[in-house]
């Protein structure tokens, strides 16, 4: 998959930007706000129609346009898929809406048809690395769950709706428990949501199953390449309903012990974990709330047994979740058969030389690359001489290699 040509309006600082890409890797370097990671920004949001900088959307919209009554951030992106050629656009629109303020909505056409949102999230593929991205390893869950969702969203076509329809019955579920605390009533009214909410759940756990247990395959023989061996990397999966029943008499197992789901189905998920929510019915009525189920799920990244999280130094932090970037690209490229673009934004510091050195070689064979950085020299000559290399400043793009020009 390459992204032939990129086009912006009053997104971001970009209050007017085309153009035609080259079909290699691509070196963004410039002093620090000038647009480099808005330009990176604006390609992800070409394939998950979400933000790694702001859940706000008004706050992409150029702020100069943003004073008009209506504004709209336009994107666009041509690209070539195993397919064929394809255009996708998206647009921002923040207007006006009377006494209540102004509203902001999104919008997206594939190839002139206007389509709803979940059937374009991953049509066009991406895998983003951005430094705030250390957060996964040592944030919270939500931050974990949400890295997953995105990457499974780019695989899976159902997945993006699965996903809504399993929050908008968890919502209504956990209005239904309230209202059992406050007024009693009779308890048969949650069988209904029960079914609803064990179908799409087990079929996104069943999903994330497979997808963690795919990643670390894959990630497993990255972070071996990067660290020499050194480190041994595995990703845990901690669903907040286990789905895996334990055999009579067992001892709990070591928190460093894998488990292996894999054989599960999702009809077998979706039968157990309906039978956890009768069992937990008084304890989630009285707190009114769905207290297991994917909405609680987690997974962490182990190095050499050891949970990064926790012990991890920054290096290793970094090096590990470069290592599950690398993984998700083989990943989709697996599944797929479409080399995802791989965005990735000053990714070669907190690393030593020789972590450089493996990293670059290896992106080097991974299709269409963006890499920014402030600094170009920290790149080495052998490897700038095989990219096209740019410089960003204020929101314009100028070519510094004689054979690439935008």
């Amino acid at each position: 998959m390459y992204l032939t040509r990129l086009a912006l309006t009053d997104f971001r600082n970009f209050a007017r930007l085309d153009l035609a890409l080259p079909r290699k890797n691509l070196l963004l370097t410039g002093r620090n706000a000038q647009g480099k990671t808005s330009l990176l920004e604006a390609v992800y949001l070409l394939s998950t129609l979400t933000s790694f900088q702001t859940n706000a959307i008004w706050q992409m919209v150029n702020f100069i346009a943003s004073r008009e009554a209506l504004a709209v951030a336009r994107l666009v992106g041509e690209y070539e898929r195993s397919d064929g050629l394809h255009k996708l656009e998206l647009r921002l629109i923040l207007e006006s809406n009377g006494a209540a303020g102004r509203s902001v909505r999104r919008e997206a056409l594939l190839d002139g048809l206007k389509k709803p949102l979940h059937q374009i999230v991953g049509h066009f593929k991406a895998v983003l690395f951005v430094p705030q991205m250390t957060q996964v390893v040592e944030g919270s869950p939500d931050l974990r769950r949400r890295y997953l969702d995105l990457a499974l969203a780019q695989v899976y076509p159902a997945y993006t709706q699965t996903l809504s329809e399993y929050r908008q019955t968890l919502t209504q579920r956990n209005a239904l428990l309230k209202m059992l605390a406050e007024r009693r009533g009779d308890l048969k009214q949650l069988d209904y949501w029960d079914e609803l909410l064990t179908d799409k759940g087990a079929r996104l756990m069943h999903w994330r199953i497979q997808a963690l247990r795919e990643l670390e395959r894959q990630a497993v023989q990255v972070q071996h390449l990067l660290t020499e061996g050194d480190e041994v990397l595995r990703l845990d999966y901690q669903p907040a309903y286990e789905p895996l029943p334990r055999p009579a008499g067992q001892m709990g197992l070591p928190l460093d012990a894998p488990i292996d789901r894999s054989g599960l189905t999702a009809a077998e998920i979706a039968a157990g974990f309906r039978a956890a929510l009768q069992k937990r019915r008084p304890e989630e009525i009285a707190r009114g709330v769905t207290t297991i189920g994917p909405h609680r799920d987690d997974f962490r990244l182990l190095v050499n047994g050891i949970d990064l999280g926790h012990y991890g130094s920054r290096g290793q932090i970094r090096t590990a979740l470069l290592a599950l970037k690398m993984a998700e690209v083989n990943w989709i490229q697996e599944r797929t058969d479409e080399w995802p673009v791989i965005l990735l934004d000053e990714v070669l510091s907190e690393l030593d030389s020789a972590r450089r050195a493996r990293l670059l070689d290896y992106l080097l064979a991974r299709g269409q690359v963006f890499i920014t950085s402030t600094d170009a020299a920290v790149f080495p000559p052998n490897f700038r001489a095989r990219v096209a290399a740019w410089v960003v400043e204020n929101g314009i793009l100028s070519p510094q290699n004689e054979e690439v020009s935008p």
